[in-house]
């Protein structure tokens, strides 16, 4: 936290920038940079002094209930940045209670068919719940504002003034964040249905509803550490949708603190930030242990993450068909040719997406940016795919950074990353990865602290098993399968934000046809022509339906002798005959052996 809080000190020194320059056009853009006024504002700020004694008086003031006063507005900081956390609070509430809702929804018929032993009719699913989890939430926020809050009149679309103004921003929140922790959570269901107390359960002829509460509760404590970064996002990281519904949230306040380098408040606000993060992790870790503590603490659980024959399916093929089609047919189009006289023009055989307002073909323009799109966005997810692993690995050290990344915006990390490394191609990707890793190291973490409390981990463990073959036999094969399919889910939301830090400066710049460039683009122009924005949006939620299927099928081979158990879940471990019979795997195979009724009397 406080390297943190010291990189942000060094912000403007970093940027190679004037911070007075800066600070005069925050305040007034039209006035005259004059030596004279810069040198008045360097006096004024103390700027001459250097970071360290600018950070010191920050500190020395914070102790004493005082943040200082900013340099854009004059005013004390410490008021301004509690009130806009209580908004931020208030507004993360309201997604929560969104997110749970679309929670319920996606694992609804995983919860009736699992209840009642019926997993084997489940069919393929979670078209839905991958368009949801792969639009960005600036695009539902401008959809819902223009549309319910502007052309229906049904709800108010701009302000902070009660209730009724919390509705709107609170479902372009929660729904995208919902339809990810569902589907984390519709993943983790059927094995808790599969497990012997479920099993036990049904026979003996306890309630569905009861059978499906308790396997809810079997399978939340994997899920609590994202839950938490979920809410230090929703609070910090919603500057969009602060931004698009005039929301004085602590996520714009502390974006445009970055914009104008008005240090006092930046450094306030991410502090607030970093420790609404630290309490969330040290919450969901307390709530783990409550939820599931005695089976931690005795070795008692079953393992959610057996390997198990991959999902053989036609949705990702079809999916992927269709994005491969879509690329293919743009690609041979000119992505940057004008045609003033073909502005927004609706979809037509020249133009099969229409034209955006500089009358440029959108089929081009999309076809051409998943290029460079998705080549980083791929190449991003598989570093913190590995980043996350090896981290979550060690959790006494990836816990308190994990608590700490996940508390810096996208945004601001980008503009760190930007004045330390400059602006450049790179640089949105590598801001993007210095983040991405969290999620997948809490995961990865969390599975493996109940993997560990195992019943068969732990007879192997006395068999004699070392410590690297339970990493490289048990507690790897469990983890790798589910952390995988969760970076999946995360790949659409990686592309976007690597094009909207190019928008704003920090990598790729316009007329690049990135796909978050194409939204933001047209994004006036929604209402005048819905084309050039719902047609890039269709093509990101394709790729994300394309995710969110593709990840179910991505499953460790069941090890040779493992039967079906029921509900199409994987039995115990049989071992085949050749195999060593003093290794740990031989030792833990059930032994089938014939007695005669005297025997079993």
């Amino acid at each position: 936290m406080a390297a943190l809080v010291g990189a942000i000190g060094l912000l403007p020194w970093l940027s190679r920038t004037d911070p007075a320059l800066t600070v005069l056009k925050a305040r007034s853009a039209d006035r005259d940079p004059t030596p004279e006024t810069l040198r008045a504002i360097r006096d004024q700020l103390g700027l001459d002094d250097g970071p360290p004694a600018l950070l010191g008086r920050w500190l020395g003031g914070l102790l004493h209930g005082d943040a200082g006063t900013s340099w854009v507005s004059g005013g004390q900081v410490l008021p301004g940045v509690v009130q806009a956390l209580g908004a931020s609070l208030l507004l993360m509430s309201g997604a929560l209670v969104v997110a749970a809702g679309t929670v319920a929804a996606v694992c609804a018929r995983t919860l009736r068919l699992g209840s009642r032993g019926r997993l084997a009719a489940r069919g393929p699913g979670g078209a839905a719940s991958a368009v949801l989890a792969a639009l960005p939430e600036f695009l539902v926020a401008s959809v819902l504002a223009s549309v319910i809050g502007v052309q229906l009149g049904w709800l108010p679309a701009l302000g902070w003034y009660g209730p009724q103004w919390m509705v709107l921003p609170s479902l372009a929140l929660g729904l995208p964040a919902g339809a990810i922790l569902g589907r984390m959570l519709d993943d983790l269901l059927p094995s808790a249905f599969a497990e012997p107390w479920s099993l036990a359960a049904a026979a003996r002829g306890v309630p569905p509803k009861s059978v499906a509460r308790q396997a809810v509760r079997r399978c939340v404590p994997g899920l609590l550490p994202n839950l938490g970064l979920f809410v230090v996002g929703l609070t910090g990281g919603s500057v969009a949708v602060e931004q698009i519904f005039d929301i004085p949230g602590l996520g714009r306040l502390t974006l445009h603190a970055a914009l104008a380098q008005d240090l006092p408040v930046l450094q306030t606000g991410t502090l607030a930030l970093a420790l609404v993060a630290a309490l969330a992790g040290v919450l969901a870790r307390l709530s783990a242990r409550l939820l599931i503590g005695p089976a931690l603490r005795d070795g008692a659980l079953h393992s959610l993450h057996r390997p198990g024959p991959s999902a053989r399916r036609a949705l990702p093929l079809l999916y992927g068909a269709l994005l491969a089609a879509v690329i293919g047919f743009g690609l041979p189009r000119d992505a940057l040719a004008l045609d003033t006289l073909a502005r927004l023009r609706p979809p037509s055989p020249a133009h099969p997406f229409g034209t955006d307002a500089l009358g440029r073909d959108v089929l081009a323009r999309v076809s051409h940016g998943a290029l460079t799109t998705l080549g980083l966005a791929l190449a991003v997810s598989a570093a913190a795919l590995v980043a996350g692993l090896l981290l979550g690995l060690l959790p006494r050290l990836s816990g308190p950074l994990v608590d700490t990344v996940s508390a810096v915006p996208p945004v601001l990390a980008g503009l760190l990353v930007s004045g330390i490394a400059g602006s450049g191609p790179w640089t949105p990707a590598f801001a993007v990865g210095v983040v991405a890793w969290s999620p997948l190291a809490a995961h990865t973490s969390s599975l493996l602290r109940q993997e560990r409390a195992t019943t068969h981990l732990a007879a192997t463990r006395a068999l004699g098993a070392g410590r690297w073959y339970l990493l490289w036999h048990e507690l790897l094969p469990a983890v790798l399968s589910p952390v995988a399919r969760h970076a999946l889910l995360r790949l659409p939301g990686i592309a976007l934000s690597l094009a909207a830090l190019g928008f704003l400066g920090l990598g790729a710049q316009p007329p690049s046809p990135e796909w978050g460039l194409l939204l933001a683009e047209n994004q006036p122009y929604a209402e005048r022509a819905p084309w050039a924005v719902l047609f890039p949006a269709a093509v990101l939620a394709l790729l994300g339906a394309l995710a969110v299927t593709a990840a179910g099928g991505v499953r460790l081979p069941r090890r040779r002798g493992r039967p079906e158990g029921p509900a199409g879940s994987p039995g115990e471990r049989v071992m085949p005959p050749q195999r060593r019979r003093n290794s740990p795997d031989a030792l833990l195979a059930p032994v089938s052996t014939s007695t005669s009724p005297a025997e079993e009397r």
